[in-house]
């Protein structure tokens, strides 16, 4: 029997892991890095154990160091997440060799599925469908290309190692194969040490739906339904839910089916995941089996009232599994949102920086918040920038989705940069409340879920409101200072003397700028009264804030709506979706008119790839430039204009700090 679980891994599924152990009276020990001596998931665990400095290669990848520290502390079983080393064949039998299980399948099965290309030649054996494709040993770059020409265009490239949307490109056209090839082999490389590529035909309008599987050592299999995980970025998933939408009790059979056959292809034993994509017609074809526990997970955990890691630990010992396919229920539906460190507007580029404020919604038996932060943590360039995953249940589709719209609405985040009004955009947008699930989903509604159709405004209003109202708070809270007396010129406002309380605000509601005149009609004992010329109309306002919630009065009209803030931005969640307002400070005449050009600063800390042109040859708009690495995620940086490159600032291989200068570029005239 399991008595004391080692977890290799870090952030919220170690702490997911840490709280079933717990449950089952299991001791845990915990591993981390320079960078997370004060994480949670260390001060969950019974124990925990340095294993190395701040990147995961000199840290959570290090193999030997995770072993060493196993046997010392006298472990019996080591259970590795995902991600880092969860499907890495060598150190599951590097674990059954020194006497502790590894939670997991066995070194074959992994294997097996471990690469795509054979795992495809597996699935093809054994009668599971299967994408058009080229999966060869053939991977001269020529060999790869005149299969892509013979599928025609779009195709996808993917790393046969692969996994989480890594060394992954579509190819639209037969120009842009030899770039994109490149750039896959490159980020798979350095994301798998394994740079072998195979090319499918792109489907597209599919939805992405996967299987989940579980195999116990008695030659059992069951499969815990299905999941729908077609919102994604960059080959990503950020939206879930299960069940998927519109599925068949003969459709879910008949991919269970399909995917325990693929699990017993290999023999596996534990829980799995089997990808498919699900096309408009109904037919599915075989994606990839994923020889782990997913992210995902907790939805299936929602639907089935089944604790999928208390399962894993029961596998392990040897058990037989906890229920027959019969016995299985599936109960209501579940979403999960995963709430992200990264920038939506900027190709959702990872953010860095520390959780000032982290407020997550009330959890309840609807709502489930797993993460692996607490506020006041730091965000670092180290590892993915996932700061927690918001899980919802109800009795059906329409109420789930009303329950995840509300919790995103009572999520506040300060601090960083992240991706949570995207998310309310997106579960907020009509395709997605009618189910409309393609995984092309975010590019097909683009200018929707950037730019959500307001009632610009009623929006106004509010954000005037809300804005006057911190203003007013800010200024009560102004702090004295003992060698200089009170006056109005420290204060932010916009009023000039010897006139009416009167001043001008500047605001931009969506990237639109509006400028308002306000007359402060409030008394000395009741502040919190303005009148707003806006155009012809005049509106009273008054209102309140508590907490994260605007009571708002305009004119005889009353509107209770949440509302976020961070540095430089106020966010309020309306019926339709987040609306971005920001606050233009008046103009005192001190600030500083030099113009900067950010397009070539680094975005954030990184390394840099490749640099792609060479100086002094000229180039035109929106051609790569260069390429950096960072969160295990490549971005090139493009031309912003016709132009030439004078100098790169670095050359591959450096380190760069984020904000600094790449390069110096000349526009054209």
């Amino acid at each position: 029997m399991i008595t004391k679980l080692l977890i290799a891994n870090r952030g919220e599924i170690a702490c997911r892991v840490i709280r079933t152990a717990r449950q089952l009276g299991i001791s845990t020990v915990a591993v981390y890095s320079d960078a997370d001596v004060n994480a949670l998931h260390v001060s969950m665990a019974d124990e925990a154990v340095r294993i190395g400095p701040a990147p995961s290669k000199d840290s959570y990848l290090q193999a030997d160091r995770i072993l060493q520290a196993a046997k010392q502390l006298g472990v019996n079983a080591i259970h590795p997440g995902y991600g880092f080393l969860s499907e890495n064949a060598a150190f599951a039998e590097a674990c059954e060799d020194a006497g502790i299980r590894f939670i997991g399948p066995g070194a074959a099965a992994i294997r097996a599925m471990g690469s795509k290309s054979a795992a495809k030649h597996i699935m093809e054996q054994a009668g599971v469908p299967l994408v058009p494709g080229y999966h060869g040993d053939d991977q001269s770059p020529k060999t790869l290309k005149q299969h892509a020409d013979n599928m025609g265009y779009p195709v996808l490239l993917k790393a046969a190692a692969g996994g989480g949307g890594k060394g992954m490109r579509q190819v639209w056209s037969e120009q842009e194969f030899s770039h994109a090839l490149d750039a896959a082999k490159r980020e798979a490389m350095a994301s798998f040490g394994d740079d072998i590529m195979l090319v499918e035909k792109y489907l597209t309008a599919p939805r992405h739906v996967e299987i989940q599987v579980f195999c116990d050592t008695h030659g059992n299999g069951v499969y815990l339904f299905e999941r729908d995980c077609s919102v994604q970025r960059r080959h990503q998933k950020i939206i879930e839910e299960a069940p998927a939408p519109g599925m068949t009790d003969a459709l879910r059979k008949q991919m269970g089916e399909a995917a325990l056959k693929a699990a017993q292809a290999i023999d596996y034993v534990g829980a799995g995941t089997v990808e498919f994509l699900l096309d408009e017609d109904g037919r599915f074809y075989f994606m990839e089996m994923n020889t782990r526990l997913q992210v995902e997970h907790p939805v299936t955990e929602k639907i089935s009232g089944e604790d999928l890691v208390d399962w894993q630990i029961q596998v392990a010992n040897g058990l037989p599994l906890p229920k027959t396919q019969d016995e299985l229920r599936l109960t209501g539906h579940a979403f999960e949102a995963r709430l992200y460190a990264e920038d939506p507007d900027h190709d959702f580029l990872p953010a860095t920086g520390t959780l000032r404020l982290l407020q997550p919604p009330q959890t309840s038996t609807h709502v489930r918040v797993d993460t692996g932060v607490i506020q006041g943590d730091e965000v670092s360039v180290y590892y993915d920038p996932m700061i927690a995953k918001l899980i919802v249940w109800d009795t059906d589709r329409d109420r789930a989705l009303q329950r995840l719209l509300a919790a995103l609405r009572d999520y506040h985040v300060a601090g960083v940069t992240t991706n949570l009004e995207f998310l309310y955009n997106v579960a907020a947008s009509r395709p997605f409340q009618q189910a409309e699930l393609v995984t092309t989903f975010i590019e097909k509604h683009h200018d929707m879920l950037f730019s959500p159709a307001i009632d610009e405004d009623q929006t106004q209003r509010l954000a005037l409101a809300a804005l006057l109202i911190l203003l007013n708070r800010q200024q009560a809270r102004q702090p004295a200072n003992p060698e200089v007396p009170p006056s109005p010129w420290s204060l932010p406002l916009a009023w000039r003397a010897n006139y009416v309380h009167k001043e001008q605000l500047t605001l931009s509601l969506q990237d639109t700028l509006h400028t308002v005149d306000v007359l402060h009609s409030g008394s000395t004992e009741q502040p919190g009264q303005w009148t707003l010329h806006i155009g012809d109309n005049v509106v009273q306002v008054s209102g309140h804030i508590e907490a994260h919630t605007l009571h708002a009065r305009l004119d005889d009209y009353q509107q209770r709506i949440n509302w976020s803030q961070d540095s430089h931005r106020l966010t309020l969640f309306t019926a339709t979706g987040a609306c971005h307002v920001e606050h233009h400070q008046p103009d005192l005449g001190d600030m500083d008119d030099a113009a900067t050009d950010s397009d070539f600063a680094a975005p954030m800390n990184g390394t840099m790839v490749d640099v792609l042109v060479t100086p002094g040859t000229p180039v035109t708009k929106g051609t790569p430039l260069l390429v950096m690495e960072a969160m295990k995620m490549e971005h090139s940086i493009v031309a912003p204009a016709d132009g030439t490159v004078v100098e790169f600032f670095f050359q591959p291989g450096d380190l760069v700090d984020g904000g600094a200068r790449l390069l110096e570029f000349s526009r054209d005239e």
